[in-house]
């Protein structure tokens, strides 16, 4: 359960050994905490204090502060609260949580924030995204696709507002993809868009016209030809060996339903998808098994989980686990940094491994190394 502090504590046990501490005697490090405190999030803004709480139990230290403040989900408040904080002394604030409160924070200058989001498109330059991040996903899904010889990949996005993102990340990983495909989430314009993508028209006309051939024929097996065709769907095989779909509940079984309907299974072809936080209801679908997809560390989620439980009495999110990795973060780099240089601390290449998996940190920019699972028969198997 303490092995991940006691590898940071390990660390900075080494470190200490070769290094002075960033800070002076006496001098704490103070973190600010941006997250909804009033509003329809403020149940969330809670669970994310708690776990800070949990973070520094586990730590065993005196040297960090923690200043919570609210910023609901107005950008205006986020920018009060972080401006009022800067005045108290604070340096490196964890949060906010929502992309829309980072709106006005380059205003608050020579000030890093740790932001909750997943999106890395115009962003702040003093905030650094530090959520899972379609980056860190499809570098996963990539080595996967490496391991497993797949060379013909489609790439499947809903026409939605993180759609660049997606195309950017692609880039970056230098992913490659036979086609890149952006559908509809309208589920009968979604079925059409699939039924193109996968010739299933045609496939199905090909079967029509087997059955045809053969009822006219005079072939000594016809009824047992004929028996066997009316078994399929369609003849022809697609195009490609995997597909990735770039979505999430409901939203997703809706394109792997209609790429049954078009006779493509999931035991013919990969289907892969983004981090689904271990989405219970993908369990019971056998239909689209199997599945994979990228994600955090399993194992540790459901120790921390349970330890959240037990010590609050009440279930986490996995944003919870995402702060409370950060204040270890913050923490770690304390003792490698001059932290009045707050502006280059995550500039250079460093590594830190936290619940979640490793943070990679760089040109101020996090990613993760994350595992990839496989869900099956209702079951799930860590691939890597």
């Amino acid at each position: 359960m303490y092995k991940f502090f006691k590898i940071i504590l390990l660390t900075i046990i080494i470190g200490l050994s070769n290094n002075q501490h960033a800070f002076a005697d006496n001098e704490k490090i103070k973190i600010g905490l941006l997250i909804p405190l009033s509003g329809e999030y403020k149940e969330l803004g809670q669970l994310i204090i708690k776990s800070t709480r949990m973070a520094l139990d586990d730590i065993g230290t005196n040297e960090i502060e923690i200043y919570p403040r609210n910023t609901n989900i107005d950008p205006n408040i986020a920018l009060q609260s972080a401006l009022e904080l800067k005045k108290e002394g604070v340096k490196i604030f964890i949060g906010p949580i929502f992309f829309k409160s980072l709106l006005y924070l380059d205003e608050v200058e020579d000030v890093v924030f740790l932001s909750l989001t997943n999106k890395t498109k115009d962003l702040p330059n003093n905030v650094i995204s530090s959520g899972v991040n379609s980056l860190s996903q499809i570098n996963t899904i990539k080595k996967f696709l490496e391991l497993n010889e797949k060379k013909k990949t489609i790439f499947l996005t809903p026409d939605l507002d993180y759609k660049d993102e997606i195309k950017r990340a692609i880039k970056d990983s230098k992913l490659k993809v036979y086609k890149h495909f952006v559908y509809d989430t309208e589920p009968t314009i979604l079925t059409n868009q699939i039924e193109e993508i996968t010739n299933y028209k045609i496939r199905k006309q090909n079967l029509a016209d087997e059955i045809y051939r053969v009822e006219n024929s005079d072939l000594p097996d016809k009824e047992k030809q004929l028996e066997k065709l009316k078994k399929r769907y369609t003849i022809g095989n697609v195009n490609f060996d995997s597909v990735i779909i770039s979505d999430f509940d409901e939203s997703l079984k809706s394109v792997i339903t209609s790429l049954l309907y078009t006779d493509v299974s999931p035991r013919k072809k990969l289907f892969i998808t983004f981090n689904q936080w271990f989405d219970e209801s993908l369990f019971q679908e056998v239909n689209i098994q199997p599945l994979y997809y990228p994600s955090i560390n399993k194992e540790n989620l459901e120790n921390f989980n349970k330890k959240f439980e037990k010590k609050f009495n009440e279930k986490p999110n996995h944003l919870s686990l995402l702060s409370y990795d950060l204040l270890g973060l913050i923490y770690y780099l304390s003792f490698q940094n001059d932290l009045s240089n707050i502006n280059d601390l995550f500039k250079k290449k460093n590594s830190f491994k936290g619940k979640i998996g490793i943070f990679d940190i760089k040109n101020n920019k996090i990613n993760h190394r994350l595992n990839f699972y496989e869900i099956d028969e209702g079951k799930i198997k860590e691939i890597f």
